[in-house]
């Protein structure tokens, strides 16, 4: 095997992502998994569920992995890459925990883990990380060795990410009427987060207003409006908008919302507007729901014709990606250069959590980071 190719010291590769209910009866119990330790009533879980309910009690995120897994497995195999690809989540089945005991089972002592969220945040980063944590004490509880895990790179502005993203534009724009085409404002939506979490994401020295977490999706914005315009000649006006909001009304979370921007977009005489779910990997219920469902509705009561691009799922550029993230992070455990692909002017990120990066409320263990536990 040529060193370029090789995944050592990895011997296996864990997608990790939320999870979400496969049916009716499902939706209340993930949501409480989701919630645990808010002390939440059921039945207001159940008011949460309507969303869910709406799509017969099925979130799409599960059979979006299932999809990623296959893609990634069959990346892997034609670039004669062996390394077995696992899945686990950390609100429903299969469970993280269960998965990893799993992994150990089989053997596997040095785990890389891609995460389901490109970007900083409490939420987006350091959450997955404690969620590892736990997993690891529990297993550590039933005496069984533990593995070393090493979540890799964010990858936001990784081509293998972008692209796919940029194809999504320029085929929503193409379904546009041409009348209203290259009038149309350029809507990039991500789930919006308390300020607070949102200034303190992404380490300490990138803390502000906005913090990394809105540094890093405007930066991949900016990339996508410049290839647009090389490809179509035109300079589309764009504006980063969020969508999701969950928290207490009194809570300052990130804003505007995208109904909200509909709205101001249709008072300012925009011919048109393409929504652009940047912040999210699959066409989950956030996509399905908020966008698909929410703001498509509320576009048609303004009479502004609107489309929604995709989001890059299980494109095989985007399972190339996560190849190269995979082999780049492998050679640098070994010692060895690597070329860290990254577009826009962030550059590529670290690839181990500092000290202070994307800080909890409550201070808890967080595997894969320079704070880990687990060495």
């Amino acid at each position: 095997m040529s060193d370029q190719h090789d995944p050592a010291p990895y011997d296996a590769l864990l997608l990790l992502s939320f999870g979400g209910p496969e049916g009716p009866d499902d939706v209340v119990p993930f949501l409480e998994n989701v919630t645990r330790g808010r002390g939440i009533p059921k039945e207001r879980l159940k008011e949460v569920g309507q969303h869910y309910f709406l799509f017969g009690g099925v979130s799409p995120i599960n059979d979006q992995n299932r999809a990623l897994l296959a893609a990634l497995r069959e990346d892997f195999a034609q670039a004669g890459l062996d390394l077995p690809v696992y899945w686990g989540n950390r609100n429903w089945a299969p469970y993280l925990t269960d998965t990893l005991r799993e992994m150990i089972t089989d053997g596997r002592r040095h785990i890389a883990v891609l995460t389901t969220s490109a970007y900083a945040s409490y939420s987006g980063c350091r959450q997955y990380r404690e969620n590892l944590a736990d997993a690891l004490s529990e297993l550590e509880a039933e005496g069984l060795p533990l593995p070393r895990v090493d979540k890799l790179r964010h990858y936001f502005n990784h081509p293998g990410f972008v692209g796919p993203m940029v194809e999504g534009v320029l085929a929503s724009l193409d379904e546009l009427d041409p009348s209203v085409r290259s009038g149309a404002h350029l809507a990039f939506t991500t789930h919006s987060i308390p300020d607070s979490a949102a200034d303190s994401s992404g380490p300490a020295a990138e803390h502000g207003a906005g913090g990394a977490y809105v540094k890093q999706h405007l930066d991949v914005a900016r990339v996508i409006v410049d290839a647009v315009r090389e490809r179509t000649g035109e300079d589309h006006p764009w504006r980063l908008v969020y969508q999701s909001r969950s928290g207490a009304p009194h809570i300052p979370w990130l804003e505007p919302d995208i109904c909200d921007h509909l709205e101001e977009l249709h008072g300012a005489g925009a011919p048109a507007a393409v929504m652009v779910p940047i912040g999210f990997v699959s066409d989950h219920m956030e996509v399905l729901y908020d966008l698909d469902t929410e703001a498509t509705a509320k576009a048609a009561e303004l009479g502004l014709p609107v489309r929604r691009s995709a989001t890059v799922g299980a494109d095989p550029r985007f399972a190339a990606a996560v190849r190269e993230l995979v082999l780049e992070r492998a050679a640098r455990e070994r010692g060895v250069r690597a070329e860290r692909c990254a577009l826009g002017a962030l550059g590529a990120s670290h690839d181990l959590c500092p000290i202070g990066c994307c800080p909890a409320r409550a201070d808890r263990p967080a595997a894969a980071g320079a704070d880990s536990p687990y060495a």
